[in-house]
């Protein structure tokens, strides 16, 4: 009874071997003919016996459907078959591992190519708005190469997606790699276009300017993507209700750079999203001292401090930053709205006074007010369409302006630019 039953194992395991044989050659011939899905369903047809396969089958099986998989994914553009395409790959290297290395080599070739192929993906989704494609790509990508730039890009599209818990995962990644994103870019003028490039390597821009289609080879440094890291950790973190935990992430980064004007920025601007002005104004008065010469942080100063109700002073931060940049469009706009602020009490106490003399006499001191109101944020909005002569919002207040002043040329002027403008 035993040799029969022994008899009758080698027979099936010899039947399941030649089904198992025969079906990988199918498999390899549909992928010859570029037939990946027929390939595909002749591998699945095996795929509940190839554990207990001979060795030499395995290999093959797991080879043959990473590459049905990565010509499925270059068809579809789906991260699931190229994360598919990475395990079969993957699960063939470590199982050749202790078996011979038969398909390794070539195995690890195309992974090499399909990272490329992924992020290429990957940005296709981005601009399709297909985020959540875009983080699995990108992420695979990451764990594909080890290069922390695309874990980097996977946290971006995740937040684009609004998966903020994946993309806090991915951040707090970075953070533990000390991660910062920062490089040397090759620049050089492109002769024919005029335009400055990044040439990607020293050794390519050496190249391109001994071609002569390109001059003034510079290097230049990038900034740090540190800063930006810890701001979306703690911004995530205070979205998701814990605020101290993002008041901690913050607190960390600055003991650790504490001459980093960026992280105080960053600190600076977590406390405004979380409505805390008082905090926000603290730390940019503490920024300026850092860097006395940025237009930016007077600017923002005078933002929160006329949000706060002190026009004085906000006029006063609103003049430095005009003195450090004289062709800052959103300074002269907030000026000439600062100072027509005031306008509104001045009409809403003409629109309440009778008809008595008093009355009258009153009227017509605040009717002048208003008029020097009017006048004095003239030359702000005008300043700001010799910069750029589009901003619609400047040509309807002057427009309306010169309207009340009765200067009718100009208002002729305003009227048809602001026209024109909104066809």
């Amino acid at each position: 009874m035993k040799k029969q039953v022994l008899l009758a194992s080698a027979i099936l395991a010899s039947s399941f071997a030649i089904a198992q044989k025969s079906e990988l050659r199918d498999a390899e011939k549909a992928l010859d003919k570029g037939s990946s899905a027929e390939a595909k369903s002749t591998l699945e047809s095996i795929s509940s016996t190839i554990e207990t396969a001979d060795d030499k089958y395995k290999d093959e099986y797991y080879f043959l459907l990473g590459k049905t998989y990565v010509d499925l994914a270059k068809k579809s553009g789906s991260d699931a078959d190229y994360e598919k395409a990475v395990n079969s790959f993957n699960q063939l290297i470590e199982f050749e591992k202790s078996y011979k290395t038969k398909y390794t080599d070539e195995a690890k070739e195309i992974l090499n190519g399909l990272s490329g192929d992924i992020v290429n993906a990957a940005v296709e989704d981005n601009k399709n708005e297909n985020f959540a494609g875009a983080a699995k790509k990108l992420y695979m990508a990451y764990e594909m190469t080890d290069n922390q730039d695309y874990l980097y890009f996977a946290a971006s599209s995740a937040v684009n997606g609004g998966d903020l818990d994946t993309a806090l995962e991915y951040y707090e990644k970075l953070n533990e790699l000390e991660y910062t994103g920062e490089s040397t870019a090759y620049m050089a003028v492109n002769k024919e276009t005029g335009e400055t490039e990044n040439l990607g390597s020293e050794q390519n821009r050496d190249l391109m300017v001994k071609t002569g289609e390109y001059t003034d080879p510079s290097e230049e440094e990038t900034e740090s993507r540190y800063p930006e890291i810890i701001k979306n950790i703690a911004l995530i973190y205070n979205e998701k209700g814990e605020t101290e935990k993002a008041a901690e992430a913050i607190k960390d980064a600055r003991e650790a750079n504490p001459e980093d004007i960026n992280l105080l920025l960053t600190e600076a601007n977590m406390y405004i999203k979380m409505g805390d002005k008082a905090k926000f104004q603290s730390l940019m008065e503490e920024a300026i001292q850092k860097d006395p010469n940025n237009p930016t942080l007077y600017y923002n100063l005078g933002v929160i401090t006329a949000e706060q109700g002190n026009k004085e002073q906000a006029k006063k931060y609103y003049e430095k930053a005009l003195e450090l940049d004289s062709e800052n469009e959103n300074v002269y706009l907030n000026m000439a709205s600062l100072i027509l602020s005031d306008e509104r009490a001045m009409v809403d106490e003409m629109n309440g006074l009778g008809n008595s003399a008093a009355d009258n006499k009153r009227y017509d001191e605040l009717k002048g007010q208003r008029e020097e109101l009017y006048r004095s944020a003239v030359p702000y909005l005008e300043k700001l369409l010799t910069i750029n002569p589009d901003n619609i919002d400047a040509v309807r207040t002057l427009m309306n302006i010169y309207g009340t002043l009765g200067e009718q040329a100009k208002f002729k002027e305003m009227k048809d630019k602001l026209a024109t403008l909104e066809q």
